[in-house]
């Protein structure tokens, strides 16, 4: 594991006020003990946001900082589980100061490709954006990195970070697992079935 406190972009800086790490082992769930243990990690940085309380058309600071972080947050999540990353997916908190579309330049444009790349991963990773204020609950969507559409991995990893998102601040967040959901039994695509080619199948 690294420490990370401020990303030096193209455009210009942004400070990192610190950086969390969730991990959980599930061993049973429904009154009954799973086959193996299934990890699950959730890692944050928690940054100033440079277009509080301003608008700006283009939010190229974000854009650039959502690469950043994307590699950087896979590096250490891979670090913390202890199997394979098998499931991924994204979330962001905006505190009030900003706008929901400050979460998407950090997630959408340029975060997902140094993301999937350390992992093999194919297809998109699920996300989702809120505004927030500080330890407010964020649940963060998962699905396999191969094929969205194996539903036994269709799933979300909860955290909360007490103190933040602040107002002038965002909170990014990466999750991944090493398993599927605990006794998954709803059919559909199964992972022995993957084809591996559109990130559906």
């Amino acid at each position: 594991m690294s420490d990370l406190r401020t990303l030096t972009l193209t455009s210009g800086e942004v400070k990192i006020r610190k950086t969390v790490r969730y991990f959980e082992t599930v061993n049973s769930d429904g009154h009954r003990e799973v086959e193996e243990p299934i990890h699950r990690v959730i890692v944050g940085a928690v940054i100033e946001n440079p277009y509080a309380g301003r608008y700006d058309e283009e939010l190229v600071l974000l854009q650039e900082a959502g690469e950043a972080l994307g590699d950087w947050l896979m590096r250490e999540a891979i670090d913390l589980l202890p199997g394979e990353v098998k499931a991924y997916g994204k979330a962001g908190v905006v505190g009030e100061y900003g706008e929901l579309e400050h979460i998407a330049a950090i997630l959408h444009p340029r975060f997902g490709k140094p993301t999937r790349s350390l992992v093999e991963g194919i297809s998109i990773l699920p996300s989702v954006k809120k505004r927030g204020s500080a330890g407010c609950t964020v649940d963060v969507p998962v699905h396999h990195k191969t094929a969205m559409l194996v539903r036994d991995y269709f799933d979300s990893v909860s955290v909360v970070v007490p103190d933040a998102p602040m107002s002038n601040e965002i909170l990014a967040l990466l999750a991944v697992t090493d398993g599927p959901r605990p006794h998954p039994r709803m059919g559909g695509l199964q992972e022995s079935e993957m084809v591996g080619e559109d990130g559906l199948r």
